[in-house]
């Protein structure tokens, strides 16, 4: 989802998709001003999803009176350019209120997020981290139709291969019966429920946590938890590291020496003499780090494991991904 100075755009669809629901609206053909082409190539989705076996009440339900959603272009195409620097975004994305709200969530979910840490072997914290940073613990999830949303971007042409894939596994999902047509909502790009997967990250990753048969990522805290611990562990986490720390780089340290590309054992950054920020030594393990920057030439600096790049595989944003491990640091209650 991408570049780290349009993170905190990303982060902010779903308060977009709340704040303009009356945007979801439906609104005749004819205003779209390309009404009956798009009539002609929605039946064509309706034929390719009959041919990929979704049943045909699926698809009358889903697509039967689909129409365009302009302030869905809208929000595509004038997306505010956003130029926090990262301390502007941490305070935003990592306030206090976030903070004390998460600890109280992890206190009345213990019992759940225990289990499912257990199962997937991913530590509880990040689980609420990413469900913090993503909606708010499910309190922005999007006011948008998923179907309407992804059928309208994918018409559009701008990216149409991608959001025609999403609204297919859109229709899988609800072909499968895990919600219903009307209840399947998101942020006007297609995002869904409180951990804000697109379509083909519920197909891969989704998990019935509770084994009730379906998966309900919009309302069921197991699902939510189970699907993002799945999607994490799937992805490369191990339980065993945290994300990383804050460090300071020596006088001299070169600038082929940061980011991801470089990677060394601590005791080799150790050698090159990376410290923590109070001075003291790093951790004497063995494990693989690189050393970044969270803003090129201006830090600050952190030492970064392999869930730091499991949390970029959910998204492609270095803020993002700090924000994740600085929160889900502050929700350690050991």
């Amino acid at each position: 989802m991408f570049a780290a100075r349009n993170s905190y755009r990303n982060r902010l669809a779903p308060v977009l998709a709340a704040a303009v629901v009356l945007g979801n609206v439906a609104v005749s053909n004819s205003a779209s001003g390309a009404g009956e082409d798009f009539g002609r190539w929605l039946e064509g989705v309706r034929s390719e999803a009959l041919d990929r076996g979704i049943k045909k009440t699926t698809v009358d339900e889903a697509l039967t009176g689909v129409v365009q959603i302009p302030r869905v272009i809208e929000l595509d195409r004038k997306q505010p350019e956003f130029t926090l620097t990262f301390q502007e975004y941490m305070s935003r994305v990592v306030p206090e209120k976030r903070v004390r709200k998460g600890r109280a969530l992890i206190e009345k979910h213990q019992v759940l997020l225990d289990a499912v840490a257990q199962k997937h072997g991913v530590q509880a914290r990040f689980i609420v981290a990413l469900w913090g940073i993503e909606s708010d613990f499910g309190r922005l999830t999007g006011g948008f139709k998923v179907v309407p949303a992804l059928a309208t971007l994918a018409f559009d042409g701008r990216r149409s291969s991608f959001f025609r894939s999403q609204l297919f596994h859109a229709l899988t999902i609800l072909d499968q019966g895990h919600i219903s047509v009307d209840r399947m909502t998101g942020s006007w790009a297609g995002a869904m429920g409180q951990p804000q997967f697109m379509p083909s990250s519920f197909v891969s990753f989704a998990t019935d946590h509770d084994g009730d048969g379906r998966i309900d990522i919009w309302t069921t805290p197991a699902d939510v938890f189970g699907s993002a611990a799945n999607y994490l562990a799937r992805s490369g986490w191990r339980d065993d590291l945290t994300w990383g720390r804050a460090v300071s780089v020596p006088k001299g340290f070169t600038r082929s020496d940061f980011g991801l590309k470089t990677s060394k054992p601590l005791p080799q950054w150790q050698q090159l003499g990376v410290r923590r920020v109070d001075g003291s030594d790093l951790p004497p393990r063995a494990v693989t780090a690189s050393v970044i920057e969270a803003e090129k030439g201006k830090g600050p600096t952190f030492v970064v494991y392999q869930n730091f790049r499991t949390i970029l595989k959910w998204n492609r944003s270095t803020f993002f991904a700090l924000a994740v491990g600085h929160l889900a640091d502050r929700l350690d209650l050991r």
